[in-house]
């Protein structure tokens, strides 16, 4: 069955700064989804999360490419170049994550490196869990479980407040005022880049609902669930956080290591929530560093 979408043409896609990676299509869901496939050796699998989509990841795709190492980056539904359900009730926790075990399977990957941001660790840390043959590795950015138990900030809270009441969603002055360093038009209009017109936002604007924030909301008890299987099988994992974030504080970097019982402290960057755009390159430096055993 195919699902009410908008389709973002493709000269929307043309002329981004510093994004020259050609996607790959596929069919999931009722849709068409767009990912990105580089490089060749072990998988890293890069996940985003609101409201961006895989030109976040530009600055810090080329040290992990060159280290040696196949990046695939998916656009999320509603998101970049996949189609965007223009209902939102169509935006669940279980259909993303169906959306990405899709793509697991499509390419196969095997003994991966999740690499997630924002929603991105939801989503993938519960695939972690329910197929750990996929995922050998662990990268957190700014993200973490959400069991229903969490407290979240009240600059978050604002943000969701300002998404649920914004009809035509600003989605590149969002990340702009996300970033501890403004990155500019250019940058700012390629994230608004997907958004053809306000139905296409339904996915950004579905995502912060998402969030459980009671124990007996939808997605807490799979939060759970995926928090007891981290604890039960633990791996190899690196926690990165943009120190000046103000949605996810950087102590929360602190409590999911601890939860985690991560060996590694979680590593300070002079960035905001995106921290790939206030610090791209470094994000990807310290990224290949750690897969391929070199200090950091």
């Amino acid at each position: 069955m195919t699902t009410p979408a908008v389709r973002t043409p493709e000269e929307h896609f043309e002329g981004l700064p510093g994004f020259a990676f050609r996607p790959s299509y596929r069919e999931a869901l009722g849709l068409r989804l767009a990912h990105l496939d580089e490089g060749a050796g072990p998988p890293v699998l890069f996940l985003h999360g609101e409201p961006t989509w895989s030109f976040l990841w530009r600055k810090v795709l080329p040290p992990v490419l060159d280290a040696g190492f196949r990046c695939v980056v998916p656009d999320l539904p509603g998101f970049g170049r996949s189609d965007k359900p223009v209902d939102s009730r169509w935006y669940t926790f279980d259909r993303h994550a169906e959306a990405v075990a899709s793509l697991l399977a499509d390419l196969d990957l095997r003994d991966a490196t999740l690499v997630a941001h924002d929603w991105g660790g939801p989503i993938g840390l519960r695939l972690a869990v329910e197929q750990p043959q996929r995922f050998g590795r662990l990268v957190l950015m700014d993200s973490g479980v959400f069991t229903g138990q969490q407290r979240m900030s009240d600059s978050w809270l604002r943000f969701r407040d300002y998404v649920a009441r914004t009809e035509d969603l600003p989605v590149g002055w969002l990340v702009r005022r996300g970033c501890l360093h403004d990155p500019g038009d250019e940058v700012a209009a390629a994230y608004d880049a997907p958004f053809p017109e306000p139905a296409a936002k339904a996915g950004a604007k579905a995502f912060p609902g998402l969030i459980p924030l009671t124990p007996d909301a939808p997605g807490a008890e799979t939060g759970r669930r995926t928090l007891a299987g981290l604890r039960e099988r633990p791996r190899p994992t690196l926690i990165l956080w943009g120190e000046a974030d103000n949605a996810l504080p950087v102590v929360l970097a602190d409590l999911l290591s601890a939860v985690l019982e991560v060996e590694r402290p979680p590593t300070r960057l002079a960035a905001g929530h995106y921290l790939q755009e206030d610090q791209g390159p470094e994000v990807g430096r310290l990224i290949a560093d750690w897969l391929t055993g070199e200090p950091t």
